[in-house]
């Protein structure tokens, strides 16, 4: 792999579009209402009576769309249009939000915001969906690369962005307040896609080769790796938003202070960004991708151990200082930053063909709603089963175990896959 030079480097970045950047804009936006419930969670219980394990479910479930519609929208993404794709998303969410805003105390006040929530994951999907190939089209060639470094940051940075600003805010305004901010900003990235982003261009007629959406399917689910990718997103992003997802309400219940609980996840969960950047950089130092995901998966299962692990019961239970259990987090979502980052770069690599790209990473993001869906709520019951948070590194360890099987077998395949056959050759797929 070709070492790439400075200045060519700084030379992309200077390319970069302000379009990709909408679309950048859009995928925080909406990675913002995935992440906005972790913070809001305590002042939820005490409004609402929300208990634990509903908690759990109201983070999960914005990924029921992903579950079931993540496959549907990468086969239909290219007819349907990327740019309506994303602007239909940015206004479900916007319009689920402030909808959940409006929900008072109540025996119904539950059911609606498990609805609403269902809503905003339908409508997550739609807006993140097209952001790959929106920004393919988007960035020239010699700029691909940076904007698409770019892409990969935004699920990190929009859970962190939420992590930190939520608990000043909600002490202030409240949670409605928050949800309320929380639609304005996907109102506004909505508005810059549409002034900014061109149009979707029409579908050239009497295209020869490309299959229809049954062969496509048909092609991805029966390639090795389409299935690997899917099964290596879906572990990592499972025990990621486990952990993460639940560090406010670890630490409420710890005793610390809401203003800390805020710093604290977010820069944990800002760290998963450096790895993110730290992956595409080690990607392009000729770092093999096989082996970077083992890394990645390796700093998993050892920070979540030391950060989690307790030794002893009782009065005589002995953990790590809390200090160093922190700094573990972070390695933690350091660590795994690396897998989103090479498992992307392989989609395009082990896709089945050209025109099967999208689907692929339906696929995975398929596999990787699943994993966020039932990962919480295990956690969250797994917690309550042991009085606290000492187990959390079972299902963390499993997760991190099955990708690193996952990945030795991405290596073999990416080792032996044909150039010519990769998704690289032809960018407008």
């Amino acid at each position: 792999m070709d070492r790439l030079n400075p200045a060519v480097a700084s030379q992309a970045r200077e390319r970069v579009p302000v379009a990709a950047f909408a679309v950048m804009a859009a995928g925080v936006s909406a990675a913002l209402h995935l992440g906005k419930l972790a913070p809001a969670i305590p002042a939820l219980r005490d409004a609402l009576g929300v208990g634990l394990v509903e908690a759990g479910f109201l983070l999960s479930l914005v990924q029921v769309a992903g579950m079931t519609l993540g496959l549907a929208v990468g086969l239909m993404a290219d007819t349907l249009g990327l740019r309506r794709s994303m602007l239909a998303g940015l206004a479900l969410v916007t319009l689920a939000g402030a909808a959940g805003a409006l929900v008072q105390p109540g025996a119904h006040a539950l059911a609606l915001l498990l609805v609403f929530r269902a809503l905003e994951g339908v409508g997550f999907l739609l807006a993140v969906m097209p952001g790959p190939g929106l920004i393919r089209t988007l960035a020239p060639p010699s700029a691909e690369e940076a904007a698409m470094g770019l892409w990969g940051a935004y699920m990190p940075l929009g859970v962190a962005l939420a992590l930190l600003a939520g608990p000043p805010f909600i002490a202030q305004f409240e949670w409605s307040g928050w949800w309320w901010l929380m639609s304005a900003i996907s109102a506004a990235a909505a508005a810059w896609v549409w002034f900014i982003v061109p149009a979707d261009a029409r579908r050239p007629s009497g295209q020869r080769g490309a299959p229809d959406w049954r062969g496509r399917l048909s092609l991805t689910l029966g390639a090795p790796g389409p299935r690997l990718l899917a099964l290596a997103f879906a572990v990592y992003s499972a025990q990621w938003m486990a952990v993460i997802g639940f560090l406010p309400a670890i630490y409420a219940d710890a005793g610390i202070a809401a203003g800390w609980t805020g710093v604290l996840s977010s820069a944990a969960a800002a760290t998963n960004i450096v790895g993110n950047l730290a992956g595409g950089r080690l990607l392009q130092a000729g770092v093999r991708p096989g082996r970077l995901l083992r890394w990645g998966y390796a700093v998993m299962l050892l920070g979540s151990v030391a950060a989690f692990a307790q030794w002893g019961h009782g009065a005589d239970a002995w953990s790590l200082p809390a200090s160093v259990r922190y700094a573990c987090v972070c390695l933690f979502s350091l660590g795994g930053g690396m897998v989103p980052a090479t498992l992307f770069m392989l989609a395009v690599r082990l896709a089945p063909s050209s025109s099967t790209v999208s689907t692929t990473v339906g696929l995975m993001q398929q596999a990787s709603s699943l994993g966020q869906f039932f990962a919480p709520p295990a956690v969250a019951w797994l917690a309550m089963r042991a009085g606290g948070w000492q187990w959390t590194w079972v299902a963390t360890v499993a997760c991190s175990l099955v990708g690193m099987l996952a990945a030795m077998r991405l290596a073999y395949l990416h080792l032996h896959v044909s150039p010519s056959s990769g998704a690289r050759t032809s960018s407008s797929s």
